[in-house]
Order: structure tokens, then C-alpha cells, then sequence
């Protein structure tokens, strides 16, 4: 059963345990308020700001929000970069593009003048820095990260004619501790660092999920406690388990999902097929 199909059975307007989800539908991880109450303000300051964490905690979807949050912003240029481990010379390409800028790779100087003139244009008309996104930053070279730094610093390093947003996994905040990026790392302003969720936050998510998709009632209280009990903590496992029993409920035409599917699907004694979707 695909997912048009799934949707139309449960009255989803979309299917709330895979990636591709509304900006709107989005669930606000705890401390990400906080967080996004300091990027507003370094949107007019400039400089930069970090998400880390484990994989599978949210630090994509948390900088999709803020993304969109941003893009509400008038006047507020936002740049989404697409391929964080490019050479020096496609991570300049890639930056013109963002900002409209105009590159010749042959005077990588020529670009640095006219990025930084097309930022001052911008502070100065607006009150508000671009805004530079970089999602999986953990892959961004260090040339590239002090080329950052340096495209950014102005006049003496008491201005900054950008603000980025670096998101990445635990291996981004020990890079910084080197003495290559430490200058970057030491001029990082506001940190989300996002931990692993309680089963109480994750029961929350699950609730949260299923009323903005609109059906609250697609599990049962019980399933919804065992489902977070299981996923190690983890969204994207709590994802992972819920989208399949969601599959496996449509293809048995339940009318709503209990802990009786989860056993059936998802238990330890079940098939090896099925228990490799456990937290181990």
C-alpha cells in the first residue's frame, strides 16, 4: 500500500513519521525555543551559532524550522548550502549562488570583494545580517571553515557581515578545539546541543505528530508508551518503528494501531527480519 493510499485509510493530510514534512508540523525539541529566541538576535549582530548532537536527535529538522522561521524574516536573506564538503573553489561557487553573486573561479579574490560588498549592501539597507545555513558541518573542510571566518570579519574583527548557523554531529565541537579552527570555534555564539529524549518527551512527540497530521487517535495510550519506551531515546528510531507499523496496519486495514501490532511486528521473540528495526 503506498502512501496516498495510507493517507486517504486514516484522514492524514500527510504521513506524519517520514522526512518529508510541512515546516508547520515540525516539533519543537525542548531548548530549541531558547535557542531560537538567540538567533533572532544574532540575525542583527552577525557571527555564529552551532546544533550538535547524535545522529538521529532532530538537528536536521531543528534547522529546517529555524530556516523557515527565518524565511518570515522581510528583507532577510537566507542561504541554504547543499554540498558542506566541497573544495575551496566549489564552496565560493556555491556561496555566489546563494547571494547572487557572480563568481569567477579563476580570481578567488575578485569573489572575496564582491561577497563582502553584497553582505555590507545588505547590513546597511536592512539592519539585519544574511543568514548562512550549513547542515551535516561536520564535513566542511578547514579551509573552507577559516575562509568563513575570514569572508565574514570586518573591520578588525569588530563587525560581521553574516551570521551562519553550522549543525552537525559530536565531531563538529572537537574540531573546533584544534588550532586550525580554533579562531572559528572561539567566536561561536549560541549552542544547542540536543540530548537524547526521555520516553515522557517522546510520547509528547508521538501525540504532537498525530494531531498535526489529523488523526490524534491513530494509537492507542498504551502503544504510544511502549513505542517510546523502545526507541532508545531516539527520533529517528521512534520514526523508523512507528512509519512501519503504520505500513503494516494499512495493509491489515486495522482502523487503529495498539501494542498487539507491536508485538506482532516489532517484539524481540519476532522474526530475525524484524528485529533487526530494534534499539540495541
Amino acid at each position: 500500500m503506498n502512501n496516498t493510499d495510507i493517507r486517504s485509510l486514516y484522514g492524514l493530510k500527510y504521513n506524519p513519521f517520514l522526512p518529508d514534512l510541512p515546516p508547520e508540523a515540525l516539533f519543537a525539541i525542548p531548548g530549541t525555543e531558547h535557542f531560537w529566541s538567540r538567533v533572532q538576535t544574532m540575525a542583527a549582530q552577525g557571527g555564529f551559532a552551532l546544533i550538535t548532537g547524535d545522529p538521529g536527535l532532530g538537528k536536521s529538522k531543528t534547522l529546517q524550522q529555524i530556516a523557515h522561521r527565518l524565511e518570515q524574516v522581510p528583507d532577510l536573506t537566507v542561504g541554504v548550502m547543499q554540498r558542506p564538503q566541497s573544495s575551496l573553489g566549489d564552496f565560493y561557487r556555491e556561496l555566489g549562488e546563494l547571494f547572487n553573486v557572480g563568481l569567477s573561479p579563476a580570481n578567488r579574490y575578485g569573489g572575496f570583494k564582491a561577497l563582502r560588498s553584497k553582505w555590507q549592501t545588505h547590513c546597511q539597507s536592512t539592519l539585519l545580517r544574511p543568514v548562512l545555513l550549513i547542515d551535516e558541518a561536520q564535513q566542511v573542510s578547514v579551509d573552507c571553515l577559516t575562509e568563513l571566518r575570514l569572508l565574514q570579519s570586518h573591520h578588525f574583527d569588530s563587525q560581521s557581515l553574516l551570521f551562519t548557523i553550522l549543525c552537525g554531529d559530536t565531531r563538529l565541537p572537537e574540531r573546533f578545539r584544534s588550532a586550525d579552527l580554533l579562531p572559528l570555534g572561539s567566536r561561536i555564539g549560541p549552542r544547542l546541543v540536543l540530548v537524547p529524549l526521555s520516553p515522557e518527551q517522546l510520547q509528547d512527540y508521538l501525540r504532537f505528530a498525530l494531531d498535526q497530521a489529523g488523526n490524534a487517535q491513530l494509537m492507542t495510550d498504551e502503544l504510544i508508551c511502549t513505542l517510546s519506551a523502545h526507541a532508545a531515546n531516539n527520533l529517528r528510531v521512534i520514526n523508523q518503528m512507528a512509519a512501519e507499523l503504520l505500513a503494516a496496519a494499512a495493509e491489515q486495514n486495522l482502523t487503529r494501531i495498539d501494542e498487539s501490532l507491536f508485538f506482532q511486528l516489532l517484539s524481540p521473540t519476532g522474526s530475525p527480519s524484524r528485529r533487526k528495526h530494534l534499539p540495541r
